[in-house]
């Protein structure tokens, strides 16, 4: 087997796919389509989300500050692409997408109700990094659907069929392989 050079590039495969939503001073809202997401701390809780500055959303989450990561999953698919190629300049989102708003607990804009995990955001920092802006979000709020909750008070994810993003495709995440520690974890005696 022999490596192939490719140029320098974003190869990092695959991606979670969110749905960022965002609210303007002047109450316009807008969804977001982004696979350029992350963790980035855990004390405080902190995701970031990196964002064209031509890109409508842009405006309104320089204006407030804020945004909500929405997860998506195979049921929500054909709404994450909608709301990835349309623009809020000229068409509503939440109306083709056929996504509900709902308030946020904690900041202005809304969350889609029909997505399993809604994390409310306020940036704290953003870098202008040439082609995108990162902002920094520290999670002020935390929201999940109970029906993917156990009666011991898990939340199970899985469940919920959640798709990534792996160079211009989407994907659901496919059987479970392992959990953190495997690899070293003593083995049980029977």
């Amino acid at each position: 087997m022999a490596k192939v050079d490719f140029k320098p590039g974003n190869m990092l495969y695959p991606l979670p796919v969110i749905m960022a939503t965002v609210k303007g001073k002047e109450g316009k809202t807008n969804i977001i389509t982004l696979a350029w997401a992350g963790t980035i701390n855990s004390d405080p809780a902190m995701i970031s989300i990196s964002v064209r500055k031509s890109r409508y959303s842009y405006g309104l989450l320089m204006e407030s500050g804020e945004f909500c990561v929405n997860l998506t999953t195979k049921e929500l698919a054909f709404a994450t692409d909608l709301c990835g190629v349309k623009s809020g300049r000229d068409v509503d989102k939440w109306k083709q997408g056929k996504l509900t708003p709902i308030p946020c607990s904690d900041i202005s804009c809304d969350m889609i109700e029909e997505s399993p995990v809604n994390i409310e955001c306020k940036v704290v920092k953003s870098e202008d990094l040439g082609s995108h802006t990162i902002f920094y979000g520290e999670v002020v709020a935390v929201h999940v659907d109970d029906k993917y909750m156990d009666e011991n008070n898990t939340f199970h994810f899985e469940d919920a069929n959640p798709i990534a993003y792996s160079h211009g495709k989407y994907y659901t995440l496919g059987e479970y392989v392992g959990k953190f520690g495997y690899s070293v974890a003593k083995k049980k005696k029977k």
